[in-house]
């Protein structure tokens, strides 16, 4: 883990897993349990879910917000999907899609360095490349994006602090649809190349959403963690999975996590019910569970410029 700092008044302003970290009064910790809506056009299926997902989060503290949406069955479930969190590291998605969305519209391939910038930035979840394509876009940019998408409720992060972008279960959702299927906003090939890098995340990184997956889909997670004074911890995982007849996707957003551990374990256990109940007869992958908080997350002074 890498430390730099930078002192505000007696506190310290921070970057973990790529957003700034502002001390403020601490909130209390709330329950995550609430009710969890789910539809679908297989029977039984979405009270299933409903039932599986709310008992995997009894118990369990602090702020969930979920979405999920399975192709084939027509099947969504949400739970405070309109919730506002801070984005850490899965704005990262957001930009990438920017960048290649712009891309298309001018009719161009991706630099040579873009294509490295983009690759360390979903792999290793690297916030220096994060900066620097951030930089490169230009919030206009990437609100042009957002607009094309839908993702009406997302709010880019401003001075630079794309980890403070504000978003959202629905529009996460909406942006993990764009990237599995076929639209006017983004081309075959730029779909392909996120799912390509979201599918070769590092090892360290590939917590949450893909716990429980069953071995017969293809695996695409991105996550973000960050530590602030108000809501402790944000820990977040979108995730895409595909093949054996089955197209789902997933996001957990959580808040309110004494831990990043602790988020982790929300996520996890949520994750694993949901795969259980779309693809009861496959047998599951290993579930990783992290014993510290992953390398990309470091203490770093605000994006200059």
């Amino acid at each position: 883990m890498t430390h730099r700092t930078s002192r505000r008044k007696g506190a310290i302003a921070a970057v973990l897993g790529g957003a700034l970290l502002i001390p403020v009064v601490a909130a209390a910790p709330a329950s995550a349990a609430t009710a969890v809506s789910c539809t679908s056009a297989k029977s039984g299926l979405a009270a299933k879910l409903s039932k599986d997902i709310t008992a995997a989060l009894a118990g369990r503290k602090g702020s969930v917000a979920l979405g999920v949406y399975e192709r084939s069955t027509n099947t969504t479930c949400t739970l405070r999907a309109t919730s506002a969190y801070d984005s850490a590291s899965t704005v990262k998605v957001t930009v990438l899609a920017t960048l290649l969305w712009d891309a298309k519209k001018r009719n161009r391939y991706l630099t040579g360095t873009e294509t490295s910038l983009a690759t360390a930035m979903i792999t290793k979840s690297d916030n220096t490349a994060t900066s620097k394509l951030w930089k490169q876009l230009g919030t206009t940019k990437v609100k042009g994006f957002l607009s094309a998408a839908g993702m009406t409720k997302t709010t880019p992060g401003a001075n630079g602090y794309w980890g403070l972008t504000q978003i959202n279960v629905t529009d996460e959702q909406k942006l993990l649809k764009l990237v599995t299927a076929k639209n006017s906003v983004l081309s075959d090939n730029s779909r392909a190349y996120i799912l390509k890098l979201m599918g070769q995340v590092v090892s360290s990184q590939r917590w949450g959403t893909p716990a429980g997956a069953p071995s017969t889909v293809a695996v695409h997670v991105k996550n973000g963690w960050l530590q602030r004074a108000t809501h402790g911890w944000r820990v977040h995982s979108l995730g895409t999975f595909n093949g054996a007849g089955h197209d789902y996707m997933i996001t957990v957003l959580t808040q309110d996590n004494g831990t990043m551990d602790y988020g982790v374990t929300t996520i996890q256990n949520v994750s694993r019910a949901i795969h259980k109940d779309l693809v009861p007869t496959t047998s599951k992958t290993a579930l990783y569970v992290p014993t510290s908080t992953p390398s990309e997350a470091f203490v770093a002074t605000p994006p200059q410029g």
